[in-house]
């Protein structure tokens, strides 16, 4: 039986994989952005441990859901799947940077530096993370004209960097990344045609299962089966450029 924390996971995938991971009888820690969702999420999945409460748009709300999940004692995986779509408006934060990238980048960045460190991490990305490259020169999107659409895909791209920039620091975890899939959830709205009932699989597989193909690290996945991201992910010297400009955004440094 493991013990798994599953980001963003008041509702879609991240519900679906700890309403999974209890079915299969491991014990489940959710997270909700606020008090109210928290309430929701503990009526949907009454058998979970516990809901940490927290809004991953800042960096001090992020420093919190990782003080609060600290407080609950190690996990041996965690799920990093809250994230935003690929449609929103420009939103700027408290920290002045636009949600997209501090909700699916920097926030998964600070709570993996800062959650004390668990055998597993897995990282939700997206098909679309294909060509998106990293402008690691205007990760705050302040000389480019707004793409809400470009914006996700970049953030995307950028989840599997820090996957790998992760299982490359620490070899004593299971670092990888995956693609959910197009599916019809609040996020891909209800004309996605990929498989719903496949979408939450693979990164509960990743963080649970004891089969060889899922106990790797630095890879990326789709529907249990590896697939090739695009090849500018492998490149260290992006990973580590990545990773010194959320150190540098967030003042927390990924620990060695």
């Amino acid at each position: 039986m493991a013990r798994v924390f599953v980001t963003g996971s008041s509702s879609g995938l991240g519900l679906m994989a700890g309403e999974l991971l209890v079915e299969q009888g491991h014990r489940v820690v959710l997270h909700a952005r606020n008090p109210a969702r928290a309430d929701e999420t503990r009526r949907a999945l009454p058998q979970a441990e516990a809901v940490v409460v927290g809004d991953l748009a800042s960096v001090a709300g992020a420093r919190g859901v990782a003080d609060e999940a600290n407080k609950l004692g190690r996990f041996d995986a965690i799920i990093h799947n809250a994230g935003v779509g690929y449609r929103e408006a420009r939103i700027n934060t408290a920290d002045g940077l636009p949600h997209v990238f501090a909700v699916n980048v920097l926030a998964p960045y600070v709570l993996t530096a800062l959650i004390e460190r668990p055998d597993r991490l897995v990282y939700l990305s997206s098909g679309m993370h294909r060509g998106a490259n990293a402008r690691l020169d205007d990760l705050t999107w302040t000389k480019r004209a707004w793409n809400g659409a470009q914006a996700y895909a970049e953030s995307k791209f950028l989840d599997v960097l820090i996957a790998f920039a992760v299982a490359r620091r620490w070899p004593d975890a299971l670092s990888n990344a995956l693609e959910p899939g197009w599916v019809a959830t609040r996020m891909g709205g209800p004309s996605a045609p990929d498989d719903l009932d496949q979408a939450h699989r693979t990164q509960v597989w990743l963080a649970v299962s004891d089969e060889p193909e899922a106990r790797v690290t630095g890879k990326y996945f789709r529907y249990k089966r590896q697939r090739a991201p695009d090849p500018h992910t492998d490149s260290i010297e992006l990973q580590d450029r990545l990773i010194a400009e959320c150190a540098r955004l967030s003042g927390v440094a990924l620990p060695d």
